[in-house]
């Protein structure tokens, strides 16, 4: 049976709920942590139901979020089309629907993973949906520094799965995106200050300014270079990942100065696309590195 174009554009809506290009992001996150947490290969049936369950839990915490943000994502022209925004998916519908991904992903994780990573992954749920989207996004200009926990989890979700521990090395990954979150998103805030103004969201740009947000983007990212620097120091990566995280990190750096140096806030938006890049690119290197040069994983 052919879908109706309405049935597709209705199915369209609903996979925008679920942000399926940020929790692709989180899902290259959790699957390479999973990689990482053992020397050689993990089972398929770990890999495939440990990313859904995940997956779908990260899902159902982006509908939550645009179902609380309905009304100030019409006020953003970033947003402002989104399904519950713009009425094509009514708040009941919408709620439901968080409702089923996020008991469907934690049941997968609870019958077919274990309960450490189901328990890890819940939590990641309730802090982005509802601590960070409820209360802090709302509450403090410091929203995304402290809100930036849950969305650093996956990578730990992902190690928990197949190891079924919470390891230093895990959290390593953790500290890593919990450093990269600041200068990501404050760069897009940068760039979009009148729309969170009018919004009444309390963004760095809106409280403190352009340059003090640029010179936190710049401070944020030497933190972010020197915290990704941290799995060589202990041994956990060898010269590979060394060498691809100071080139990866420098230009991020060079980024974040350049945003400094000018006077508007245009340099925001390129310093966010290479965001998404450097983590991406981060985490490949990670890989490459765990592959291509085991034994120094597999000497601690």
């Amino acid at each position: 049976m052919i879908a109706s174009p309405a049935m597709r554009t209705k199915l369209s809506d609903y996979l925008e709920l679920t942000k399926p290009r940020v929790v692709a992001l989180m899902i290259l996150t959790s699957l390479i942590g999973m990689l990482l947490a053992v020397p050689g290969m993990v089972a398929i049936e770990v890999l495939i139901l440990g990313n859904l369950g995940i997956a779908l839990c990260a899902g159902s915490a982006a509908a939550v979020n645009h179902l609380v943000d309905r009304h100030i994502d019409l006020k953003m022209a970033r947003t402002r089309d989104r399904p519950v925004a713009a009425g094509r998916v009514e708040p009941l519908p919408a709620a439901l629907f968080a409702l089923a991904l996020g008991l469907l992903g934690t049941a997968i994780l609870v019958a077919f993973i274990n309960i450490t990573t189901a328990l890890l992954t819940l939590a990641s749920l309730v802090g982005y949906a509802l601590i960070y989207t409820l209360w802090l996004k709302r509450a403090t200009p410091q929203n995304i520094v402290i809100g930036g926990l849950a969305g650093a989890a996956p990578p730990l979700l992902g190690w928990t799965a197949v190891a079924g521990e919470v390891h230093p090395y895990a959290l390593l990954l953790v500290l890593i995106i919990f450093a990269w979150t600041p200068p990501h998103f404050w760069a897009l805030a940068l760039y979009r200050k009148e729309e969170y103004a009018c919004s009444g969201i309390p963004m760095l740009p809106v409280t403190h300014g352009e340059h003090y947000t640029k010179i936190n983007i710049l401070l944020y990212t030497a933190i972010l270079l020197a915290v990704s620097l941290l799995p060589y120091c202990v041994g956990m990566l060898s010269w590979i990942y060394l060498g691809g995280a100071l080139i990866l990190g420098t230009v991020f750096l060079y980024w974040a100065i350049r945003l400094l140096a000018s006077p508007g806030r245009q340099a925001g938006m390129p310093t966010f696309r290479y965001s998404i890049f450097y983590l991406m690119a981060l985490f490949v290197v990670m890989l490459a590195d765990h592959y291509l040069l085991p034994s120094a994983y597999l000497a601690h």
